[in-house]
């Protein structure tokens, strides 16, 4: 009984996220937040789905506010996408409930162009985004961005340092 139980709620909670998964939208940008989180208005929405959704995009991790280019990344994300229609397409939703989503604009990949602008560290361990790596070697090697420094400081460094300067 405990067993059929706990399958039951497996797939309980696999149905309910699978949608989430997997999901394709379209709308607008109506906010970019930082230099790899936007606000976004689906074209389209239901009684029980939100009419602005947090996205933070997927595979990338661009520099913090607070962070040397941070700025830079803000203003190229919203120069890229601000009040623009895009195509979002989910891979997770993060634990704070924001989804984790690729964003799309016409052919444009905008997670891989912001590595490639290098205003974004690639953080896809794995050769599934081999876009995304290759577009991080060329702006190394371009030093655009961020790769002017010698040394840039990625945003999960940072932050782990700007914690344990408060505590």
């Amino acid at each position: 009984m405990k067993r059929g139980l706990q399958v039951g709620l497996l797939v309980a909670v696999w149905a309910f996220a699978l949608p989430t998964l997997a999901e394709t939208l379209r709308g607008v940008v109506i906010v970019v937040i930082d230099g790899d989180s936007v606000l976004f208005k689906p074209d389209h929405y239901g009684a029980q789905s939100r009419a602005f959704l947090k996205i933070r995009l997927a595979d990338i991790d661009a520099p913090e506010k607070d962070q040397a280019y941070g700025d830079m990344a803000m203003r190229a994300l919203k120069a890229l996408v601000l009040n623009q229609p895009v195509e979002i397409n989910t891979v997770a939703t993060d634990a704070y409930g924001r989804r984790i989503a690729h964003l799309q604009m016409g052919a444009l990949q905008i997670n891989t162009e912001m590595v490639r602008l290098g205003l974004a560290w690639s953080s896809s361990r794995d050769q599934r985004n081999a876009e995304a790596l290759a577009a991080q070697d060329e702006a190394r090697r371009a030093l655009r961005g961020l790769w002017m420094d010698d040394a840039p400081t990625p945003p999960w460094i940072w932050r782990r340092a700007q914690k344990a300067s408060v505590n």
